[in-house]
C-alpha cells in the first residue's frame, strides 16, 4: 500500500516508521523543507525522536502535493487545532477514494465537532472513507518497537480491516472497531483527565488519588460518549480505558507532564516551556468538552475542574478541595 503521513511530529514520525516496517511505500510530509531534507539524508527526524533510526524507504517532502501523489491512505498527523486549516489547504489534492486516517484527538472549539466530522465537513468525503487511529500509543515506546496495540475505528468495517492489515507489524497490533464516536470521545477526553492526574502528582499526591481520578474520569467520559450515541463497550477497551491509563500514568505523556508542572505551582506559560514549547491538547480540549457537556446536560466534574484551572484562573489546591467537597452519593449513581 502507498501511504502518506501528513505531519512529522513525534506521532507522525512514529507512524511513518510503523507503516514502512509493515512493508508499505511511505511518504512523510514535513512543514519545513530543511526537516524533510534532513530526514532524507540522515534517516532521522532532527526535531522529534532524533535518536530513532528511520527506515531508509521513508521519503520525506515539504510538498503536500508530492506527498499525496497516488497514495491509497492518508494519515493525518497534525494537531486537532490545526486540522481544519491543513485540510482546507490539502483537500483538492487528496486522491480519489483514498482512506483518511485521523490521529488528532480533540473536540473542535465553537463547532463541538469530533475530528472525523471536521474531516468530512472540510473535504466532503463520506464517513465510510474516514478512519480513526487511537489507543494507548505513546510515540517513543512504539518507535523503540516496544509491543503495543491500537484501534482502527471506521464505520466501514472492511476499510478498517484494510488499514489494520497495512499498519500491522511484529510490535504494533491494530484492532478494528466500528464505534467511531466512542473511540474519538475517549481520545479527546482522556487528555483532560491526564491533566488532572498530572496536577495531582505535581501536588505530591499518591497513587490512590491518581487511581481515583482515572476511575472517575472514565465514568464521565462514558457518560458523554453514551449521550452522543457511543457503544458503552468501547470505553472498556483500548480506545477507552487503555488510552486513559497510559496517558494518565506515563511521564512520556505531554498532558500528564503539563499538568504536573501546573500542580507544582507553574503557570500555563511555564508549563508550556517545560514541555518543549507545546501546549497540551487537553488544555485546549477542556474548554470545548466542558461546553459540550453543558449543552448536553452531562455532568463532568473533573473536566469542569481542569477547565477552571486552565481557563478561569482557579488554583490547583482549590480544585482538589472542590472535588473532595462534592456531595456524597452512591457509586452506582456516579457511574450512571
Amino acid at each position: 500500500m502507498k501511504i502518506a503521513v501528513m505531519g512529522a511530529g513525534s506521532w507522525g514520525t512514529t507512524l511513518a516508521k510503523v507503516c514502512a516496517d509493515a512493508g508499505n511505500s511511505v511518504s512523510l510530509w514535513a512543514r519545513r523543507p530543511e526537516v524533510a531534507s534532513f530526514i532524507n539524508s540522515h534517516h532521522r527526524n532532527p526535531d522529534y525522536l532524533s535518536d530513532i533510526q528511520l527506515p531508509d524507504s521513508i521519503v520525506a517532502t515539504a510538498s503536500a502535493a508530492e506527498a499525496l501523489d497516488g497514495v491509497d491512505t492518508v494519515v493525518l498527523a497534525v494537531p486537532s487545532q490545526t486540522l481544519r486549516s491543513n485540510l482546507t489547504a490539502w483537500a483538492e489534492v487528496f486522491p480519489a477514494d483514498c482512506t483518511l486516517v485521523s490521529l488528532a484527538k480533540g473536540v473542535e472549539q465553537g463547532s463541538f465537532l469530533r475530528m472525523s466530522q471536521v474531516i468530512a465537513e472540510v473535504t466532503g468525503i463520506s464517513e465510510d472513507r474516514i478512519a480513526v487511529l487511537t489507543g494507548p500509543n505513546l510515540a517513543r515506546e512504539i518507535a523503540l518497537e516496544q509491543p503495543a496495540a491500537t484501534v482502527i475505528a471506521c464505520v466501514d468495517e472492511q476499510r478498517a480491516q484494510r488499514v489494520q492489515d497495512a499498519f500491522a507489524t511484529s510490535y504494533f497490533r491494530p484492532y478494528t472497531n466500528t464505534d467511531v464516536v466512542g473511540c474519538e470521545i475517549s481520545g479527546a477526553c482522556k487528555n483532560v483527565i491526564a491533566l488532572a492526574c498530572g496536577m495531582a502528582a505535581g501536588r505530591g499526591l499518591g497513587e490512590n488519588t491518581v487511581a481515583s481520578l482515572i476511575t472517575r474520569g472514565l465514568a464521565e467520559i462514558s457518560r458523554l460518549g453514551i449521550a452522543l450515541g457511543a457503544n458503552p463497550l468501547s470505553f472498556a477497551g483500548l480506545a477507552g480505558l487503555g488510552d486513559l491509563v497510559a496517558t494518565c500514568s506515563s511521564p512520556l505523556s505531554r498532558n500528564r507532564s503539563f499538568g504536573a508542572r501546573l500542580g507544582q505551582g507553574g503557570t500555563l506559560e511555564q508549563a508550556r516551556e517545560a514541555t518543549h514549547g507545546q501546549v497540551a491538547e487537553g488544555v485546549i480540549s477542556s474548554a470545548s468538552i466542558f461546553a459540550l457537556s453543558q449543552q448536553l446536560g452531562v455532568e463532568m466534574p473533573l473536566t469542569h475542574a481542569v477547565y477552571a484551572v486552565c481557563h478561569q484562573g482557579m488554583a490547583v489546591s482549590d480544585m482538589v478541595a472542590a472535588l473532595m467537597g462534592r456531595s456524597k452519593k452512591s457509586e452506582q449513581e456516579i457511574i450512571r
